[in-house]
């Protein structure tokens, strides 16, 4: 097991925590790492882009001349693809881009995930933060204490810890992130991942 130091609020060393070789110390998996979040990303899509076709487009039942003697190019219909106002061919229409990823891939996405944050040194395990009432300059003031102002992180809490959510909802570049919210995603899209001390037995129940 790797053992990481734990840290307060102020940056002091405030005790160190073990983290478990089977979900901080594999070898990451990047071709799942790359399908997992390539399926998340593709969820998020509302594939709500819609056309109507030559059969979807109102009027146009009656034929606009007759097939022959008029000089004209032969039509059916005015609503054909090629008239104004007719219908659309090849476009989109209404569907789904879920991509189908079963539960052991996305947990073996998620332990590659954190073992590879851990192995290039950008896990950071703090203590709870504790906020008598949420407050951003408190918030601010721990980050720079912790030399991560400026710095795109995420930060993983407890789900009832809400003075946190508060305090640290409106500052730049963090993302926030309940522990039962976890994501392989989230876990990678950060350049510090910081995780709070009571909330590593969750991750390691959930994903060893």
């Amino acid at each position: 097991m790797a053992t990481v130091d734990i840290k307060d609020a102020k940056g002091a060393k405030a005790g160190t925590a073990e983290l478990s070789d089977a979900v901080y110390g594999i070898e990451p998996n990047m071709h799942v790492m790359h399908r997992t979040v390539n399926a998340q990303r593709a969820s998020w899509r509302e594939g709500t882009a819609n056309t109507k076709t030559r059969g979807m487009v109102r009027g146009g039942g009656k034929k606009p001349w007759r097939q022959k003697g008029t000089g004209r190019a032969r039509q059916g219909t005015i609503r054909a693809p090629q008239w104004r106002g007719g219908g659309v061919v090849f476009g989109p229409h209404s569907r789904s881009y879920d991509q189908k990823v079963n539960s052991k891939e996305i947990k073996l996405a998620m332990r590659s995930a954190l073992s590879a944050k851990q192995q290039a040194g950008d896990v950071v395990v703090v203590k709870p933060f504790e906020f008598e009432k949420p407050s951003t300059k408190q918030a601010t003031a721990a980050l720079k204490a912790l030399e991560l102002a400026g710095t795109k992180i995420t930060l993983i809490i407890k789900n009832d810890d809400v003075d946190t959510f508060l305090s640290f909802r409106n500052i730049p570049g963090v993302e926030i992130l309940p522990v039962n919210n976890i994501n392989a995603y989230d876990l990678i899209d950060n350049k510090k991942l910081v995780i709070q001390d009571d909330c590593l037995p969750y991750i390691e129940e959930v994903l060893a």
